[in-house]
């Protein structure tokens, strides 16, 4: 009776370890705003409205001074950091900080995957998107513009290319070996957001504000992020410490390009590039820029990776089946050039080609 009781406490113990070493622990989290400006309209007629159904008219002047082009970050850090700079991921067009949480089917997002390696993470709405909020007209005089419901599954290469969605799954064409979560597409819809076409300049102050205010650290970007990425660490350069971008929807400015030659860089690529013209046209640009910042002197590394063994990545990744193994590919390079506090694992590559 005393070994069984004995034999039970320890399988009630180890469960317990078990639990306690996958739950995520943090000494903190938070978040902020930074950046924006105050943005003064006037000349605008005044109008009375009723702010609530039922309620009373008041007045509206729309004349006056407004917080426009603020950014907000929320940061996430752990007990047991291992990561020697904050980890700061950036987004694409049209999408917000979600990108990198939960995947549309409900499994964990790199957000989740990278505070566990260690790294103090910060995920942030760019300007314009989510909650950083955005302006009236009055500020910004372009129209806001929406994706379709059909784009991102022709364009982000979950499909095979235009013409390829169809309500009825069963007749969707996919790309070959497509690791995107087909079947929670819908869930990945509800993530888009509206985006401007002349906010540029305002979404790279801001991230240079949340850079100013965060770093020196390391950059995560995606698609449009990775313009972004690149033009604000040509600002930054000493307060970045490396940069991983993921499918960078066009990178810097060529000619600025030797600012970043002390920055160690990571351009990633999924799988079926080729196969489409978009995606195609952005690489070249890519490692144009690459190749500018190699004749600068910098080390630029470049993964394909189905040269890796990974096969079948969108150009949304982070939210792909085998998010975990690129997640994993990531940590290795970063370890390999000293950010970490962790050695690399000399089989990564080995057992990313065995999945």
């Amino acid at each position: 009776m005393l070994r069984l009781l004995a034999a039970a406490m320890f399988v009630i113990a180890s469960s317990a370890t078990a639990l306690a070493e996958d739950d995520i622990v943090l000494r903190g989290m938070g978040s902020f705003h930074v950046g924006g400006r105050i943005a003064e309209i006037s000349g605008k007629p005044v109008r009375s409205i009723v702010r609530v159904p039922g309620g009373p008219s008041s007045k509206l002047d729309p004349n006056g001074q407004y917080q426009v082009e603020q950014m907000y970050a929320q940061y996430f850090l752990p007990k047991n950091r291992k990561g020697k700079f904050p980890l700061l991921m950036w987004h694409g067009g049209g999408l917000t900080g979600v990108t990198y949480e939960t995947t549309p089917d409900g499994r964990e997002g790199w957000l989740n995957m990278f505070v566990r390696k260690g790294w103090d993470t910060y995920v942030s709405d760019a300007v314009e998107r989510g909650r950083s909020g955005f302006a009236s007209s009055d500020v910004w005089p372009d129209e806001p513009i929406f994706i379709t419901y059909t784009d991102p599954f022709e364009r982000f290469r979950i499909g095979a290319g235009e013409g390829s969605w169809d309500p009825d799954p069963a007749k969707q064409k996919l790309m070959p070996n497509v690791q995107f979560p087909v079947e929670a597409y819908a869930n990945y819809m509800k993530q888009i957001v509206p985006r401007w076409l002349s906010t540029d300049d305002a979404v790279i102050k801001g991230y240079v504000a949340l850079i100013d205010k965060v770093c020196p650290c390391v950059l995560l970007t995606h698609s449009q992020g990775g313009s972004f990425g690149f033009k604000a660490a040509e600002l930054r350069p000493d307060k970045i410490k490396a940069i991983v971008a993921v499918e960078a929807a066009s990178a810097g400015t060529i000619e600025k390009a030797a600012a970043i030659k002390n920055i160690p860089v990571l351009m990633i690529f999924g799988d079926n590039v080729d196969l489409h013209p978009r995606w195609v046209a952005y690489r070249k640009l890519d490692l144009a820029y690459a190749d500018a910042v190699r004749a600068a002197g910098g080390k630029v590394d470049v993964i394909n990776l189905p040269d890796i063994g990974i096969k079948g990545n969108s150009h949304m990744m982070m939210m792909d089946k085998n998010n975990a193994a690129i997640a994993d590919v990531i940590q290795d390079w970063l370890v390999k050039h000293g950010l970490t506090d962790e050695t690399a694992s000399k089989e990564t590559h080995k057992r990313h080609a065995s999945r």
